[in-house]
């Protein structure tokens, strides 16, 4: 039967080599799966417990979801064609779902990394200086996205209540609160850019080099180029900040649906991506500093 279909695949579907050979690897993989669990077994006998208990199986070697699910399509495709060929008369793999694939946990800044970073002996007084340092501590205070820090005014700032309203995606409002330091740093870059500045928008907190609201590529290029000087990280956006930021908060006992509402998002689930991260940082500190945790 496996021959049959790769030659169905190769010849009358104009399948590359390459495609039938990877489904020929998933279906003969599968085959001494069933014969080990049952000698008797055949393909038109296999159940979708079977087929539930061989992708476990791959699983459990260490095969990530895109190549179980690589092998699952193999076994839908496969079943299709013996089943319009009456070669079974049923489909075990057509109700079967695949395992979802693992999201890649959000990369983050050290605290060493951010006290490197944010260290004041490093800047100057200069105007691109002090606007970096306040996009930086900023990004890393508060957790707001980069459009949403392109898109404050100044009139969003409150300096007395130390507060900052942020429009976020679809146009929703919420209110963050900051701390003394960030507010200082407000105000001095606030000053600088005053004096040093001819504003050519009357209204944008930000403004480059020509006195207009900065763009989001501009601020990219600006937190990128500062977070190489402390980090090794492959990603180094202002969208790492935002992660520190979650990351921070939740390391430090900070209820995760108070996360959810700082950074603006609609579900608790999105939020939930930073738990892995908090936990797999234990991990690797309960491995480093366990006796027995090798």
């Amino acid at each position: 039967m496996i021959d049959l279909f790769l030659s169905y695949l190769r010849f009358e579907r104009n399948r590359s080599m390459l495609t039938v050979k990877r489904y020929e690897q998933s279906l003969r993989d599968f085959e001494d799966y069933f014969k080990a669990q049952d000698e008797t077994l055949d393909w038109a006998s296999v159940d979708a417990d079977l087929i539930r208990g061989w992708m476990e199986h791959l699983m459990d070697k260490g095969n990530i979801a895109s190549t179980v699910n690589t092998g699952l399509s193999a076994l839908r495709s496969f079943y299709r064609f013996a089943l319009s060929r009456r070669l079974v008369e049923r489909d075990p793999a057509h109700h079967i779902t695949g395992p979802k694939k693992r999201k890649p946990l959000p990369q983050f800044l050290k605290e060493s990394e951010v006290d490197r970073l944010l260290d004041k002996e490093e800047w100057s007084d200069d105007y691109k200086d002090v606007r970096a340092r306040t996009i930086i501590l900023l990004l890393y205070e508060t957790g707001i996205r980069r459009a949403e820090l392109t898109g404050l005014n100044d009139a969003d700032i409150d300096m007395a209540a130390r507060q900052l309203k942020v429009t976020g995606k679809r146009n929703k409002q919420r209110i963050i609160p900051f701390g003394e330091e960030l507010a200082d740093a407000l105000g001095h870059y606030i000053e600088v850019r005053d004096s040093q500045m001819v504003r050519n928008d009357a209204d944008a907190l930000f403004l480059n080099l020509r006195g207009k609201r900065m763009t989001g590529q501009q601020v990219y290029v600006e937190v990128k180029r500062q977070l190489t000087r402390v980090s090794t990280l492959k990603k180094r956006s202002p969208h790492v900040l935002r992660h520190t930021f979650a990351t921070a908060l939740l390391n430090h006992d900070a209820g995760l649906e108070s996360v959810r509402q700082l950074l603006g998002h609609e579900s608790l689930e999105t939020t939930e991506i930073y738990t892995h991260t908090t936990f797999e940082q234990l991990r690797r500190v309960y491995k480093d500093a366990h006796p027995r945790g090798k």
